[in-house]
């Protein structure tokens, strides 16, 4: 009777993988449950049943099926990677990778189930094991493009958790990793992994040169070592293959701007702006807001990057209502908590916040560099948390356990942010504050602390968020900042001995062709002028310089600065005349940076928050006279001011007069605005009243 069975099945069982083969899955499926209404128990009609539930996303009854079939013959390779594929589907990464073991164990040289192998023990965070099974997919398939892929991805990782964990760890002490970084010896050991990476995605892109994705992640990592020009390409090759990659275009325009490569910029920006309108996933949202004043633009792409990349999430479940405390819990989470522009212009915030008030709590995702500033900064702390190797769900969770009243977002969308926690609802009160100058777009920050400089009444409709206002400027300084005892010379930096100096210190993706434009006819104008600017990096000192020729300008009336301590760079300004912002992204540290050294700031509102930074620091420190609101007001003026000496001296003395007497670098008058704005977000959560608007008065104490 066994003997009848199996044989009166055959045929069907062919005509059954011949319609799978041919794509038909419906009839397929129809004829492998004949099949089973023959012979109950047959294993390849109840193996196949569940692949086709796979293909149709039902992998709940794939793995019932599939692991009814492996109770026949346990040890078939086939059946077991399979299994393995649809556990991972519904992320039980640990079943897979047992599922993938038993099919290597029936198949050693099975390179599919190595390689599937890695990626859920990458999964499980057991990196070394996945690296591991990685090299043996590619040792038994190299000219698989996706094992490298794979294996590119993960020394990425394995990078990122290194450097976090280990600061000062050689990556080559790790015999796993030997092998990976051999050909690097030339790399500093933060490179290492991010080079290998590269190479494996180079490697990929030789087996298939198709895959827009390697092109596109190649081009991230070579940002990463700051290899823009090798990165631009890389992106462009990404879009030349698929034009509809999620937020490429604007990384390529970032990487461009970075390199003052303009060659395609009105261009770009058409498609750039037509994207958003559009609502396509065209820019991450900080891209949009350094390349468009418009709040209309900048909201469109903010929502849609926060919408796609950062839902917000409900697997925590609901906040529990939190008691009033007799200290707030302030927190604050950043990946800056070193000398970054950030903690400079913060420490003095950490340090004098009343700490018999509120407890403060510092969650550190960000590589751990321990340097004085982090120091320094960790003891001002309550809790300093080192949440490096957390996963954003993790740091929510350990928020909320900490019963965290107010979480504040000293990153929002810029380099190195984790978003994602804020997705998770860390705390009742969440506040977006001075990382990212714009709206997040995102339901679930409930604030954010701006000034009405930056953000006029009328222009509330273009922020998801609340606006807490300050009375003064929203940037909080550090009055304690030491500027070098040192004398420079105008030889020693390079900059001629008789001439005015302009100079803008700002980073090179903020000089748009626009303001160029402008600068070189102030220096046409301004006979034996320089504009002494910061090198980015040689491709854009490079390119700056070929678009002075194209404008009639001598290329050496640009001076290039090379990067110094902080200290000694507060020094040198004292060599400048005028500092020159740039539109539409305006100067931000580094606008505070020059007045604090003395150094005006001349400036050109536009209509977004960050187009208006620099008019919000001049209207703290009383000079209102600085801002204009047009380029060609703007040019004028700095015109008016280098032809006109004794102008420029009268600003410069009021700049001193003001320095120590005014409200910008007073960082105990911003500590007591800051902490009456949290007060009142505090009091309206416990009022049950929402989120508003809320507006501090300047002579108003705190609560006690």
């Amino acid at each position: 009777m066994r003997h009848t069975a199996k044989s009166s099945v055959q045929p069907l069982l062919a005509e059954a993988l011949r319609l799978h083969r041919s794509g038909d899955l419906i009839q397929a499926k129809l004829a492998y449950e004949k099949i089973l209404k023959v012979q109950a128990l047959h294993f390849d009609a109840l193996h196949m049943l569940g692949v086709i539930a796979s293909q149709n996303k039902n992998y709940k009854l794939s793995i019932d099926l599939i692991s009814k079939a492996l109770l026949l013959h346990p040890e078939n390779s086939r059946a077991n990677y399979n299994l393995g594929l649809a556990k991972y589907e519904v992320n039980d990464f640990e079943g897979a990778a047992v599922s993938y073991s038993l099919a290597i164990g029936g198949n050693p040289n099975f390179h599919e189930a190595y390689s599937n192998l890695g990626t859920a023990l990458k999964k499980l965070n057991h990196l070394d094991e996945a690296l591991v099974n990685y090299d043996k997919a590619i040792s038994l398939n190299p000219n698989s493009a996706d094992n490298y892929s794979n294996k590119a991805a993960l020394l990425v990782d394995m990078h990122h958790q290194k450097s976090n964990q280990s600061p000062h760890e050689d990556f080559k002490n790790n015999s796993l990793l030997d092998h990976a970084y051999a050909n690097y010896e030339n790399f500093s050991t933060d490179d290492l992994a991010i080079n290998s990476a590269i190479e494996n995605y180079d490697k990929a892109i030789s087996l298939n040169e198709t895959n827009a994705n390697s092109y596109l992640h190649r081009g991230i990592l070579l940002s990463t070592i700051t290899n823009i020009d090798a990165a631009v390409e890389s992106y462009k090759k990404a879009l030349s293959i698929n034009s509809n990659l999620p937020w490429v275009l604007g990384d390529l325009l970032h990487g461009q701007m970075n390199i003052c490569d303009w060659a395609d910029y009105n261009d770009n920006i058409k498609k750039l702006e037509s994207g958003i309108r559009n609502g396509q996933k065209t820019s991450p949202s900080f891209v949009a807001v350094t390349l468009t004043s418009s709040l209309e633009l900048q909201l469109q792409a903010s929502q849609a990057w926060a919408a796609s990349e950062f839902p917000l999430n409900h697997s925590l479940g609901p906040l529990v209502k939190l008691p009033r405390k007799n200290k707030i819990r302030i927190a604050y989470y950043s990946a800056d908590f070193y000398s970054h522009a950030t903690c400079i212009l913060m420490a003095g915030l950490f340090e004098k916040h009343d700490k018999s008030k509120f407890e403060l709590f510092a969650f550190s995702f960000g590589p751990a560099k321990n340097d004085s500033m982090r120091e320094r900064v960790a003891a001002a702390f309550d809790q300093f948390i080192d949440v490096s190797s957390n996963t954003d769900k993790e740091i929510a969770e350990f928020s909320r356990m900490l019963g965290i009243d107010i979480a504040i977002d000293l990153k929002g969308s810029t380099k190195d942010h984790q978003f994602g926690i804020f997705s998770y609802r860390a705390a009742p009160i969440q506040a977006s504050y001075i990382g990212y100058p714009g709206s997040m777009g995102a339901d679930y920050i409930d604030y954010l602390i701006a000034d009405k400089t930056l953000i006029p009444q009328h222009s509330q409709h273009f922020y998801t968020e609340k606006i807490a206002y300050l009375p003064h400027s929203y940037q909080v300084n550090d009055r304690n900042r030491v500027i070098a005892d040192r004398d420079f010379t105008k030889q020693e930096l390079g900059l001629p001995h008789e001439g005015f100096v302009f100079c803008s210190f700002n980073s090179n993706y903020k000089i748009t062709p626009e303001v160029f434009d402008v600068w070189a006819r102030i220096l046409q104008a301004v006979p034996g002028s320089v504009l002494w600017l910061l090198v980015g990096n040689e491709t854009a000192a490079h390119n700056l310089r070929n678009e002075a020729q194209m404008r009639g300008l001598a290329p050496d009336r640009l001076v290039f600065a090379p990067r110094m301590l902080l200290p000694e760079h507060l020094s040198r300004h004292k060599l400048a005349d005028l500092f020159l912002d740039t539109w539409p992204c305006n100067a931000h540290t580094t606008a505070s940076d020059a007045l604090w050294a003395g150094l005006p700031v001349l400036t050109c509102m536009g209509e977004g928050f960050a187009s208006r930074v620099a008019g919000s620091l001049l209207n703290a420190i009383e000079m209102p006279e600085l801002i204009t609101e047009t380029l060609e007001d703007y040019e004028a003026m700095a015109i008016d001011l280098a032809l006109q000496p004794a102008k420029l001296q009268v600003i410069k003395k009021n700049l001193e007069a003001n320095k120590l007497t005014t409200p910008l670098f007073d960082t105990d008058l911003f500590t007591k605005h800051i902490e009456n704005a949290y007060y009142q977000m505090y009091a309206r959560y416990h009022e049950e009243l929402g989120a508003a608007h809320i507006y501090i008065d300047a002579d108003l104490n705190p609560p006690n």
